[in-house]
């Protein structure tokens, strides 16, 4: 009976041992391993992109680097295009996903989100010769977008309500990609964050190319996404976005990335998120 007893005891504490790797949360491995795994989008200029020197820089690379200071981490950026965002972040490929991903009710079944971090106005992005000078000229034109993301769900709801056999739509798999069928003609124009669209006409790179008036979308709010698994680090996060507004970093951050001008509100006026 002594033997069975110990054999009971030693199932039980393995057990309990076991029980706890698993429970282990992500904040804690990050702590423990001092390597925090930013996904991030690098064709998304100026949230994040390569600089000259072929480094991830941007917006969003600051802010991961700001975090994985704070917990006394390295920030490895996990470049992450946008369709890849929320699978990489759910399959363990990444910790946390920074990476201007707007807060939708659609994504919070899969990942939780932050309060906003970042906030966009999507605006036309156009070529100088097609012609379009305004929202309303996308009608019965070629337009495009990019595959999951927020701005095309809502530009295809206006497709769809122009009922135009001119028109027509084509979804890409990456940010890059959009650009370059726009600058190729392919497509006559997309919609896309004002900061983005704003660094890639002074970035050179697509001189043809030129924005056109704001589109008239809600505001993009964009959070911070973690497993729905890892409420513990949630929480943490939620409280680093509010240290960054609080102490002046994300005011900073912004006139370093964004230009000039005041950082927008990061909320909804009359709620709080």
């Amino acid at each position: 009976m002594r033997h069975r007893g110990a054999m009971l005891s030693l199932v039980f504490t393995a057990a309990l041992t076991t029980t706890g790797a698993s429970a282990q949360s992500t904040l804690d491995k990050i702590v423990q391993s001092k390597t925090l795994r930013c996904g991030v989008q690098l064709d998304y200029p100026p949230a994040g992109f390569r600089n000259k020197n072929n480094e991830a820089d941007g917006y969003d690379v600051a802010y991961c680097k700001d975090m994985a200071k704070t917990l006394g981490a390295t920030a490895q950026i996990v470049e992450t295009p946008s369709p890849e965002r929320i699978p990489a972040l759910v399959s363990n490929r990444i910790d946390v996903l920074i990476a201007s991903a707007s807060i939708t009710t659609q994504r919070a079944l899969t990942v939780s989100f932050s309060q906003p971090y970042v906030n966009y106005t999507n605006v036309v992005l156009t070529r100088k010769d097609a012609g379009i000078e305004k929202f309303e000229d996308m009608k019965g034109r070629p337009i495009g977008g990019v595959t999951g993301t927020t701005t095309e769900q809502e530009i295809k709801v206006f497709y769809t309500g122009w009922n135009d056999p001119k028109g027509s739509y084509t979804a890409y798999g990456s940010e890059a990609e959009s650009y370059l069928a726009l600058t190729q003609g392919k497509i006559d124009a997309v919609i896309v964050g004002n900061a983005s669209a704003g660094a890639l006409v002074e970035s050179g790179q697509f001189p043809n190319l030129v924005v056109k008036g704001e589109a008239p979308t809600p505001p993009d709010l964009c959070g911070i996404a973690v497993r729905k698994t890892d409420p513990e680090f949630l929480n943490w996060v939620r409280i680093f976005v509010w240290t960054q507004v609080r102490t002046g970093r994300y005011r900073e951050l912004y006139s370093q990335y964004f230009g000039g001008g005041a950082s927008p509100s990061l909320n909804v006026s009359g709620v709080d998120f």
